[in-house]
């Protein structure tokens, strides 16, 4: 899911700016500069040239593929401006459209790399259960029309816990360091109700268990399913691929177990379709503390 991204040369008189963004994917081709349509890194590094007036590159945590969403991002980029940052973020947004914004703006340590430095990153997957639709929705969630087995998909997360190469949740674009990452945390919440604008509000959330679940307590019957992950990085398309499995499971084509032996096999095949891009957001990133303060205020 993310490529690396070489780092700009600083020069002696240049800041590094961090850049916390929010975008609804659907209208882009991906994070990526692309020649078959618009992508997010263009339209902010145009609105960089615009507002300092010189050009720069821009660098991201994670190169979200086209019709993913985020809604915490974070980006860096090398400026001689001496914009303050406040004043940067609604100079940037003015050269924005409205589904791309900026939502903080700080300067950073000279070692910062939007994607190098990054510690841990969380991405989180909205499904819609059931014959309700909403156009207000469209795009923005993948929409189920049955209800899975969730106790058995939660049972199979177990499974993608630890250190483990996971060569065969990656799509097209084989990793040539390595595939192999640490999930922290991988499970699925229940919600009744679902704020696009703000796919955190984790008071909402039900954790899934096995007697919710299969109880038909109260949020088993709730309509919206979300999936969470945090890991240490990401493959190409690798929390799609790990949804896609997971719903094999929840529709009992697989058992939970099998989830191990996909992993194993470390081959893309044995697992299950790629889910579509429109439920997947990227939600946070972290990043050591020291180097989230600028070398002048240390």
């Amino acid at each position: 899911m993310t490529e690396p991204q070489s780092t700009p040369e600083p020069t002696v008189h240049q800041r590094n700016v961090m850049l916390r963004i929010a975008y609804r994917g659907t209208n882009y081709c991906g994070w990526q500069i692309q020649p078959n349509g618009p992508s997010i890194q263009q339209h902010l590094e145009a609105a960089i040239e615009k507002l300092t007036r010189s050009q720069t590159r821009i660098l991201c945590a994670g190169r979200t593929d086209s019709g993913v969403h985020a809604v915490g991002q974070v980006a860096s980029f090398r400026t001689e401006s001496q914009i303050p940052c406040p004043q940067m973020m609604r100079g940037l947004q003015a050269f924005l459209p409205d589904d791309i914004i900026i939502l903080h703006a700080q300067d950073v340590a000279s070692q910062f790399h939007a994607t190098f430095s990054a510690e841990r990153k969380r991405y989180r997957y909205v499904m819609q259960i059931g014959a309700h639709r909403s156009p207000f929705l469209n795009e923005l969630v993948h929409r189920l029309r049955y209800r899975p087995d969730v106790a058995a998909m939660q049972q199979a997360c177990s499974h993608l816990l630890g250190t483990h190469d996971f060569r065969c949740f990656e799509s097209h674009f084989p990793n040539k360091a390595t595939s192999v990452r640490t999930i922290q945390e991988a499970g699925f919440s229940f919600c009744g109700s679902w704020n696009p604008w703000d796919p955190l509000d984790v008071p909402t959330h039900q954790l899934v268990n096995h007697a919710s679940a299969e109880t038909g307590g109260r949020t088993a019957h709730a309509e919206f399913l979300v999936f969470d992950i945090m890991a240490d990085g990401f493959l190409y398309n690798m929390v799609r691929a790990i949804v896609g499995t997971l719903l094999d499971v929840g529709t009992r084509k697989q058992n939970p177990q099998w989830m191990q032996q996909v992993i194993e096999s470390r081959d893309r095949s044995r697992a299950g379709m790629t889910a579509p891009a429109c439920g997947l957001y990227l939600v946070h990133v972290e990043y050591p503390q020291s180097l989230l303060q600028p070398e002048l205020s240390r």
